[in-house]
């Protein structure tokens, strides 16, 4: 059922990750290297601070001259480099590893994300202030599994630190057969999130080794925390009669979560949203909707719902009706597969995404 992801309009799509692999090889990799001194760092953001002043402050100025402003703004100085070296900088690829680093690292480190909460990351385009944020990191995290695209390879020109990366080769799900395409959407199953938590959480007490132990005991309590949402999700899905256990979405998003759990998915379209839907593939989907009697099927929070609403239509000229469920709420926009939600809003979290997604299935197809 899954089908030959296209990656042709992707590549022109993130150009922009391409130019950032050469600007990035060419010069930040210095920047990069300065977060392992907090010597060296202090250095940077002394000169940077004094750049500053030339440019803001006229040499002939009274400020300029005035010994009492003079050791005011060296006081700022020392104040700021000190408050600098307090959080380790992060830059991470998506809100799933945003989350990751807020349970890990909590105050101990200062976080920017390059691809905002509820945008697709199938087809996000790399902006020029993304290099910024990759320069101004100390460390990045990104998940690997060709989710970020083409913008990887900027990732890895920067010694990122791919989560996926000690993953068993048989527990990564190939997107289609015979070719080496893998399924980016491992954090539907716990058991490879947790692989991955322990991954950050290894850079972080390495990076921050006076939080070793503070670390280790988040990192613990929140993989006890994910073998709870194991545990749960299972006896949720008991719910559904074993013939209704049918997950049909927008894009094949769900086989780790199908391979977890045993629950068959279904998707008109392949593992990336980038990439047109033949009208074969909507007419042999609604079929399968008629023939199996499914009572329900979901939108995503970054896909369009109407492709959806045309599965719904093609049913209804069959004869057969089906539910489109796009949340429990207005505007919700369904189950959430590529991004968690907006912060405030349901779903903001990994264990609050996880459990808003069961709970929306097992609702409307019990």
């Amino acid at each position: 059922m899954n089908k030959k992801v296209s990656y042709g309009k992707l590549i022109f799509q993130r150009l922009l990750g391409l130019v950032l692999v050469t600007a990035l090889s060419a010069g930040c990799g210095a920047a990069m290297e300065s977060g392992a001194s907090g010597k060296t760092e202090n250095q940077s953001a002394s000169q940077s601070t004094n750049k500053a002043e030339d440019h803001s402050t006229d040499a002939n100025s009274p400020e300029a001259k005035s010994p009492d402003a003079s050791s005011t703004d060296e006081k700022s100085k020392d104040a700021s480099s000190t408050g600098a070296k307090d959080k380790l900088k992060l830059c991470v690829t998506t809100s799933f590893l945003e989350d990751m680093a807020e349970v890990l690292g909590g105050d101990s480190v200062e976080i920017s994300c390059i691809i905002p909460r509820g945008e697709d990351p199938h087809t996000y385009e790399a902006k020029p202030e993304d290099l910024k944020k990759m320069q101004s990191a100390q460390v990045l995290f990104y998940h690997g599994l060709h989710f970020e695209g083409k913008m990887q390879d900027a990732l890895k020109a920067q010694g990122g630190v791919m989560v996926s990366k000690d993953f068993p080769e048989d527990k990564v799900i190939q997107a289609f057969q015979g070719e080496d395409v893998p399924d980016p959407h491992f954090w539907f199953d716990q058991d490879l999130y947790a692989q991955a938590v322990s991954t950050m959480a290894a850079t972080l007490e390495e990076k921050l080794p006076e939080e070793k132990t503070v670390i280790e005991e988040r990192k613990e309590a929140y993989q006890k925390e994910l073998e709870e949402l194991k545990a749960y999700t299972k006896k949720r899905l008991e719910e559904i009669p074993k013939e209704s256990r049918v997950l049909l979405t927008p894009h094949d998003a769900f086989q780790y979560f199908s391979r977890a759990y045993g629950i068959e998915v279904k998707a008109p379209q392949g593992v990336s949203t980038d990439g047109e839907v033949s009208a074969y593939d909507m007419a042999e989907t609604a079929q399968f909707i008629v023939d199996h009697k499914i009572k329900a099927i979901f939108t995503e929070s970054t896909t369009d719902p109407q492709r959806m609403k045309k599965l719904q239509e093609s049913c209804k000229e069959k004869g057969f009706s089906v539910e489109v469920v796009e949340g429990e709420k207005e505007g919700e926009g369904g189950l959430f597969s590529d991004s968690l939600g907006l912060r405030g809003e349901a779903g903001d979290t990994y264990l609050t995404m996880v459990r808003y997604n069961v709970d929306l299935i097992v609702d409307h197809l019990k």
